[in-house]
């Protein structure tokens, strides 16, 4: 088992984001989180990325407890886990090549990544990646003058270089319009299915994840609402889900887009 959470909760100060989280996900497998904004599915992205640790409860990934690890095994487990940001913290005067290189700098020495950030040495492999995301030709420009879609694109792509064991994703194509969004998550599942990656994504598109993943996971107010295969989430429990918004996604995936990415 890749993720195990047993009682997991989860408290920023006075709130409660997350309450006695129980959940299992195998290897490879690809599970898209859904639910009104503020239920806590970033939250819980983030205790799976080990960016904090539960209030009670227990975490496992990858077989250990990150909680009770040295520093040092703490920082080889995050090398083994990526997480995509919705915005990606990326410098505006950083060139997009040292951006995904980035990717891999807690798999290397501090000196090979001092040298990746003045001499790239390995721009073939970062090419390769951004042309599967249709970003070749910014490999060379500035974080700066990117567009927010392509912002969120590099984020993508430096995961994708990282080549981790489970991949985490917080609404990573929410900056971009519908048909890069579909060619996006198309590229993140066809990654993890040739490797083998856990791929677990936050979603305010129910369409793109009832589309693209065969898991959904529904979280209201910092607990696990449902846990259904995609074709059992019917229209009622997204309603249920959704209850009290003021605008509900759709309930039912909209037809794949067969359309060619443009190349920008």
């Amino acid at each position: 088992m890749t993720i195990r959470l047993r009682g997991a909760s989860l408290r920023h100060g006075q709130v409660q984001a997350l309450h006695s989280i129980d959940l299992q996900v195998g290897v490879g497998e690809r599970v898209a989180i859904i639910g009104p904004s503020g239920a806590g599915k970033s939250s819980l992205l983030q205790l799976l990325g080990t960016a904090i640790a539960p209030s009670t409860g227990n975490v496992e990934l990858l077989g250990v407890t990150p909680w009770r690890l040295s520093a040092a095994a703490l920082q080889r487990l995050r090398a083994r886990i990526a997480l995509i940001h919705q915005t990606p913290p990326l410098p505006p005067r950083q060139r997009v090549v040292a951006a995904v290189l980035a990717g891999r700098l807690g798999q290397w020495s501090t000196l090979r990544g001092l040298l990746n950030l003045l001499h790239p040495t390995d721009v073939a492999g970062v090419r390769e990646v951004l042309t599967t995301l249709g970003m070749a030709e910014k490999i060379f420009v500035q974080c700066g003058q990117l567009s927010g879609g392509q912002l969120q694109r590099v984020g993508i792509a430096r995961a994708l270089y990282q080549r981790p064991e489970i991949l985490l994703a917080d609404e990573p194509v929410s900056a971009m319009d519908p048909v890069l969004a579909e060619h996006s998550l198309k590229t993140l599942n066809q990654h993890a299915g040739e490797r083998g990656v856990t791929l677990i994504a936050s979603l305010h598109a129910v369409e793109l994840a009832l589309a693209h993943f065969a898991r959904i996971i529904g979280v209201r107010e910092g607990r696990i609402v449902f846990d259904r295969p995609a074709g059992e989430v019917s229209s009622a429990m997204l309603d249920a889900l959704y209850a009290n918004e003021q605008l509900l996604p759709p309930a039912l995936p909209l037809p794949a887009l067969n359309l060619q990415i443009p190349r920008c």
